[in-house]
């Protein structure tokens, strides 16, 4: 195992970990984006440092590391991109306004991309957990970030992202568990002002 210690907030940070690996002399050829940060309470209260670097990471990063090794994967055509979004893509999250913005930004980008490389042999999907038992809140400051919702396990998300890319033909995006899934349908139901005022009260700090 090879370990590349980076600071994805940082400018250019896709550049220095293609440069590292090229010096250990690895080919990649497959590349999972997993990396996520994300800030909870009101936007007008947003440190701006903060919210740079949770676009950074969330953004920026993979959006450069899918540039950076796409080329890669390509020309061996037979690998795979799984960038990780959010259920969080699927409506707009207050009090998370930037990560669910980002979340839906790389949600939209990954499926474009999987149109662009269909019929290359390359898989490119974007996977969509719920709230799981990560240090995600940890991170966030508070267990509100998941509106008290049932986490689901780490292994749970794994064996989603292994049964879609085992498919015969992979679709642009998958969401992981049978829950989530039926929220996310709901939630395109939904007229937009219903499903912002209902995420609207599952995210309001419990009393």
């Amino acid at each position: 195992m090879h370990v590349v210690s980076i600071d994805l907030s940082t400018v250019g940070a896709a550049e220095v970990l293609r440069s590292a690996v090229e010096q250990q002399g690895i080919r990649v050829t497959s590349v999972i984006n997993n990396a996520g940060v994300g800030s909870f309470g009101p936007f007008a209260g947003e440190d701006a440092r903060r919210r740079r670097s949770d676009i950074a990471v969330d953004v920026i990063a993979p959006v450069e590391i899918c540039a950076a090794f796409l080329p890669d994967v390509l020309e061996r055509g037979d690998g795979f991109i799984i960038n990780v979004a959010s259920m969080a893509a699927y409506v707009p999250t207050p009090l998370m306004a930037v990560y669910g913005a980002s979340k839906a930004f790389i949600l939209s980008f990954t499926e474009s991309l999987w149109a662009e490389v269909r019929g290359s042999g390359v898989t490119v999907f974007a996977l969509s957990p719920g709230a799981t038992a990560t240090e995600f809140n940890d991170v966030v400051g508070t267990e509100d970030a998941t509106a008290g919702a049932r986490k689901r396990r780490p292994a749970d998300v794994v064996a989603t992202a292994l049964a879609h890319l085992d498919r015969r033909s992979p679709g642009p995006s998958v969401i992981d568990g049978a829950g989530n899934r039926l929220s996310a349908a709901l939630g395109r139901l939904l007229p937009r002002r219903a499903a912002v005022s209902m995420m609207a009260r599952l995210t309001a700090p419990a009393p």
